[in-house]
């Protein structure tokens, strides 16, 4: 009986170490994420957005934003915060309310596989003072440079930072107000920045932004 489990145990630690996998599953069926359909993308857009944002993503109404060449993560996750309201814009959660998850994927990467078409500066008082505070910040008011972030060329960080190089003034501009005043709380890096700009200095970084590239 000893010899047999002894046999036993020398069996079982011999055993392989195979990962657990629930049920019926193996490496091979465990289910992935679905690429975004970027034909279903452009027919959403088409349907939902093109109004507003125009048909390639280049908005031509400076309320609106570009989304062109935007990076589709951050598209992604702004159409999420609409529509669970974590950020609020009454026109935009209508929209986004209406979209599934896999709606917002495909319309967020069709869109940011169209190229962005570059936008101006145009208050040539103001701009050199954006450039300032987007390439060096305010060192003696804590204010990070912009470029940090969203990079010098304003092309951002993807998943991370969005691109801002050629945004409308008027929309980057609000935003940034936005932040400042608690109205728009869904990034906290973006209120403590904001909040320790004034007008000027927000008209100044928007117009740069604008003519970035």
């Amino acid at each position: 009986m000893k010899l047999l489990a002894s046999l036993l145990t020398a069996a079982a630690l011999a055993a392989p170490v195979l990962p657990a996998f629930a049920a019926g599953e193996s490496p091979a069926t465990k289910p992935q994420a679905a690429k975004p359909d970027l034909a279903k993308g452009e027919a959403s857009f088409g349907a939902v957005c093109v109004a507003c944002h125009a048909a390639d993503g280049n908005s031509t109404i400076a309320a609106n934003p570009k989304l062109a060449q935007q990076h589709p993560e951050y598209l992604l996750k702004q159409l999420q915060d609409f529509k669970s309201g974590k950020r609020n814009n009454a026109i935009m959660k209508g929209f986004a309310s209406a979209l599934s998850d896999d709606d917002m994927k495909n319309i967020a990467w069709w869109v940011a596989s169209k190229p962005a078409k570059p936008g101006f500066a145009k208050d040539k008082d103001l701009v050199m003072l954006g450039e300032r505070i987007y390439r060096g910040g305010i060192a003696d008011r804590q204010i990070a440079a912009c470029a940090g972030c969203h990079s010098p060329n304003g092309a951002g960080i993807p998943v991370q930072y969005p691109r801002l190089s050629g945004q409308h003034a008027d929309y980057v501009a609000a935003q940034l107000v936005a932040f400042r005043d608690g109205v728009r709380t869904n990034s906290p890096q973006m209120t403590q920045v904001a909040a320790k700009l004034n007008d000027r200095e927000i008209r100044a970084v928007a117009d740069y932004i604008a003519g970035l590239r």
